[in-house]
Order: structure tokens, then C-alpha cells, then sequence
């Protein structure tokens, strides 16, 4: 169906501008909407109560079907349509209907009450009358006076949205007041309503000379609104509404000629023709001005939207940045502290600074007191360091806390002794021995005996001592050794072991220090996707925009 695109995103932009169902700009796109592609040809008369809306269409009529009084009367919009017999359909707002022969029964449903207020239960009236007027799908509207109530008011604004042709009657008693030029501007050129024609009424009231000026200044003020007529076709009639209705109740054609309404009717007849060609013409300007309407409510909305969506990427952006100059400045410290434990860990290092310390204990029988009192508190204070950005991080990047550094100390060394060494006699012996043997021979008899036994038992002990200081010194060069190699291997293994502890430490921690990007908040992600969607609907309503004005060109 042509131009539903149109309608369809009108529909669109009502959902996401969260517009009100009872507002006034909700309901009149809906109205235009469901118009655009309504059958018929509606005509519609309006104006302030006692201006002769009743009788102007009773004349046009040839037929008193409505209710016509000196004081206003009508209370409902009157929908005339053609009919084989003049009868009235009442709808009830509660789905009761009520068919009558005539129109009698309109004085009881469509005439005010006694405090001027329209009756509250009637959804619609409709008449049903067999003139060619209404033959080709013509349809004459009695809307309620103006100027009363606010109910009224409302009534007839709403129905004058969806009528192809407005006829705005005119009292000449009083030319155009304030608040007609103000309802012709907000109710009709204002909402796109072009197809207007003016009529005054009782002109034949006032003389000649002021007729002439009274229509002189209504001919300026009509020409003043261009209205969306076929070329040629007037704007402004004047019809003296009771004399035109009582000249066709008697079928005075002369007497309807002078009181206009002959000349109006061929207007109106050329109107239709005119018009009911190519309808969208006449209902496609109102469309044209609801679709603005809502395209500025769009833009104020997404630019609203846009605002806001800044401020919140702003904010997320900033909490962003100062969580990865965060993640660069744990990373920074937490690499230094593993650094630092790293060449304090050092094979090298720590032999250069705690074998000759472990050497001593172990030899003192201490190396308990001087791992708790000296090692330890170091290589405690050095894991505490690398922990604590450990702690930073989780903290910061709300991440589970890792286990603690807690890399244990290599059990102490343990050193077989040697024996301690005795002093033997058997040293002593064999020396004397060999001593004798060999210098008794050679210096022979008592004396040489005497002598060498003699010598024997001093050489004997020199070497006995001598002996007995070696091995000590042996001894203790060897336990030195032990107690030094004991040492090295514990510093070693120290080094290699907690390397290890420290590697898979860091790797873990790396994976808490560094900074992962979040994903993104719903109120962003909502609200991108809510700016979305109002500037794919500001895009698609442009388009048919164009496309509309085009198609009127």
C-alpha cells in the first residue's frame, strides 16, 4: 500500500519517544495515519455556536435533518451520510445501538443538556439521507459550536484532522473575531489543514452599504490564507444560511440563487471533483506536518540521548585510563620487587653474602638462630613486597585474591662427621724401631746402643706430636670443609628452589595485574542502542518526507 513506509515509521517513532496514549500528538497521528488511506470524502463545518452550521447543511440538504434552534443545540458530531431513507444510527459507547426512522430522535441524543454539556455515553451519530450530494461517497460533518467548552472544543479539533475539506462558517455580524483567527491558525494551517473554505452567514442582515464593506474586509482577510483549492475556485462565500433553506424547502430556485448558497454549491461540486482524484493531496500536507513534528521530537530526544551517552562514555573511558595507568604502575612495582628478590636469590649472591655467615652457624651448632634471625626476615620482607602489589591488583581490578608468596626455607643441612682421631702408641714403636735397627748397626757395641736408644725415645716423640698436630688440623680442615660445603649446598639449593616457587608465582600474578577490558555497561550499551535506533527512524522519516513533498509537487 502506497505510503504506509511513512506511517509505519510514524508508528515507530511514537513507540521510542514514549509519547503518552491520550496525549494530544498521539492521537493525532494515529488520526492522520488511519486517514490517509479512509475511503470517502469528508466535509466538515465548523464555528463558534449560533453561526448557522445546522442550517447551512439542512440547506445544502434541501432538508431540515438536523436540529436547528435559536439557542445552540448541537452536543455531538453529526456524520450525514447518503442513505436509500432519512434515518439515524445512535452508537452507544458501551456497543448499544439505536435505528430510527427520521431524525427526531437526534433531539434526545445530540442536542445539549440543560447545562449546555455533551452527553457522555455516545460514542457516534450518524444520519442517512438519500441526496446526490452524497451519493459519491460524500460525507457532511455538524460538528458542535465552539467557544463553550473545553469538551466541545476538543471534540471538534479532533475531527477536524481527518476532514478533507473544512468549511469554517462565518457570522457577518461581527467579522472574524481574535479567537477565530487563532483556532484557524492552531487547528487548521498549523496541523497542514489547506482545503478551507469561509462562509459568511447574515450578511442579509446588515444594510447594503455595510454589506459591501463587511465582505470587502473578509475577502481580504480569506486572501490572507492561501487554502489548497483548485485554480479558479474561490475561498470565500457568502450564503444567508436560513433564507437559502427555506428558499429549497419550497424549491425557490430564484430565491436560492440570491442567498448564494447555488454559487457555493457549484464550488463545492467542483472542489469534489477536483479533489476527490487525488486524495492524498489533500491528507498527505497533514501527514507531511505531524512527521516534522515528531522529526524534532526525534532530534530533541537523540540529542538529549547523545548528551548522555557522552557523559556516561566519558566516565567509563576515564575509569578505563586510570585503570591501566593503574595495571602500568602495579606491573612497574611488582616486576622491581620480583627483581629485587630475583638477584637477591642469585646463586652467586648468596654465596658471596651468607656462606661464610652459614658456615660459622653450622660449626657453632647456631644455623637455626642465624636462618631465623638473619636469612629469614630478609627473604620474608622481599616476598611481603611482591605480595603486597599482588594485593593492590585484586583489590583494584576486583579479581579473587591469589595465595600468598610463602616460599619456605630448604631443610637445614645435614653433615656426617668424621671420627675424631686418638693418639696412638704404635707410632712411637715403630719408630724406635727403625731407628735402632738402622743406627745401632751402624755405630754398634753399648755406647752406640745407649746412644741411639737414647736419640730413638727423643725422635720418637718429636714425631708423635708432630704427628698428632697434623692430623688435628687435618681434622678440623676437613670438618671446615663439610661445614662450608654444607653451607654452599643449602645457599644452592635455596636459590634454585625458591626461583621455582617465584616463577610460577609470577605467572600467576601477572595474570591478576594485568588489566583486562570490561565489558561494556548496559546503561551505555542501552542507550548507544536507543541513539541508534531514533537516528535510523530521523533517517528513514526524512526520506519519506522528501519523498512526500516530492509526490505533491
Amino acid at each position: 500500500m502506497e505510503h504506509q513506509t511513512v506511517i509505519n515509521n510514524l508508528q515507530t517513532a511514537l513507540a521510542l519517544l514514549e509519547i503518552n496514549k491520550n496525549s494530544q500528538l498521539y492521537q493525532d497521528t494515529i488520526s492522520v495515519c488511519n486517514h490517509l488511506f479512509k475511503p470517502g470524502f469528508q466535509i466538515a463545518v465548523f464555528g463558534p455556536f449560533n453561526y448557522g452550521k445546522s442550517t447551512l447543511i439542512n440547506a445544502i440538504l434541501g432538508n431540515r435533518a438536523l436540529p436547528i434552534d435559536i439557542i445552540p443545540t448541537t452536543g455531538a458530531a453529526i456524520s450525514v451520510k447518503y442513505g436509500d431513507e432519512l434515518k439515524t444510527k445512535i452508537i452507544f459507547i458501551d456497543g448499544r445501538e439505536i435505528n430510527e426512522n427520521g431524525t427526531e430522535i437526534l433531539k434526545q441524543f445530540a442536542i445539549l443538556d440543560g447545562d449546555r454539556r455533551m452527553r457522555d455515553d455516545v460514542a457516534s451519530v450518524q444520519v442517512f439521507c438519500p441526496h446526490p450530494f452524497l451519493q459519491n461517497n460524500v460525507e457532511l460533518l455538524d460538528l458542535p459550536g465552539t467557544n463553550d467548552r473545553e469538551a466541545q472544543d476538543k471534540l471538534v479539533r479532533d475531527k477536524l484532522l481527518t476532514a478533507d475539506l473544512i468549511i469554517q462558517v462565518l457570522d457577518a455580524r461581527q467579522l472574524m473575531t481574535l479567537t477565530e483567527r487563532e483556532k484557524l491558525h492552531d487547528w487548521l494551517l498549523d496541523r497542514g489543514i489547506k482545503t478551507i473554505v469561509f462562509v459568511v452567514n447574515f450578511l442579509n442582515l446588515l444594510e447594503p452599504e455595510d454589506q459591501k464593506e463587511v465582505y470587502k474586509r473578509l475577502r481580504f482577510v480569506a486572501e490572507s490564507f492561501r487554502a489548497d483549492l483548485p485554480a479558479n475556485i474561490s475561498n470565500l462565500y457568502r450564503v444567508d444560511a436560513l433564507p437559502a433553506l427555506r428558499s429549497r424547502l419550497k424549491g425557490d430556485v430564484a430565491a436560492a440563487q440570491s442567498s448564494g448558497l447555488v454559487i457555493f454549491e457549484s464550488a463545492l461540486q467542483s472542489i469534489l471533483a477536483a479533489k476527490q482524484e487525488k486524495m492524498a493531496d489533500v491528507r498527505l500536507p497533514r501527514v507531511i506536518t505531524i512527521a516534522a513534528q515528531i522529526k524534532q521530537l526525534l532530534q530533541a530526544k537523540a540529542q538529549s540521548i547523545a548528551s548522555e551517552l557522552e557523559a556516561l562514555e566519558n566516565k567509563h573511558n576515564a575509569k578505563i585510563q586510570i585503570q591501566q595507568k593503574a595495571e602500568k604502575l602495579i606491573k612497574q612495582g611488582f616486576l622491581a620487587s620480583v627483581l629485587e628478590l630475583r638477584n637477591w636469590l642469585d646463586e652467586q649472591t648468596l654465596l658471596y653474602r651468607y656462606q661464610s655467615e652459614a658456615t660459622a652457624a653450622l660449626q657453632q651448632g647456631k644455623f637455626s638462630n642465624w636462618e631465623r634471625d638473619f636469612l629469614q626476615p630478609k627473604f620474608v620482607e622481599l616476598q611481603e613486597s611482591i605480595v603486597k602489589w599482588v594485593t593492590q591488583a585484586s583489590d583494584f581490578f576486583n579479581r579473587p585474591q591469589l595465595e600468598t608468596l610463602s616460599i619456605s626455607l630448604p631443610p637445614h643441612p645435614q653433615i656426617n662427621l668424621p671420627n675424631k682421631p686418638t693418639t696412638s702408641e704404635g707410632l712411637a714403636d715403630t719408630a724406635s724401631v727403625g731407628v735402632a735397627t738402622g743406627l745401632g748397626w751402624v755405630l754398634g757395641g753399648p755406647v752406640g746402643a745407649a746412644v741411639v736408644g737414647s736419640a730413638a725415645y727423643i725422635l720418637n716423640k718429636n714425631l708423635s706430636k708432630e704427628k698428632q698436630q697434623t692430623t688435628e688440623q687435618s681434622y678440623h680442615n676437613e670438618l671446615l670443609q663439610l661445614y662450608t660445603d654444607a653451607a654452599k649446598d643449602y645457599l644452592i639449593r635455596l636459590s634454585k628452589e625458591s626461583i621455582e616457587q617465584l616463577l610460577k608465582y609470577q605467572d600467576k600474578a601477572e595474570r591478576i595485574i594485568s588489566f583486562q577490558m570490561p565489558e561494556l555497561p548496559l546503561d551505555i550499551s542501552s542507550k548507544r542502542s536507543q541513539l541508534n535506533l531514533l537516528n535510523a527512524c530521523l533517517e528513514n522519516i526524512d526520506r519519506e518526507l522528501e519523498s512526500l513533498k516530492t509526490s505533491l509537487t
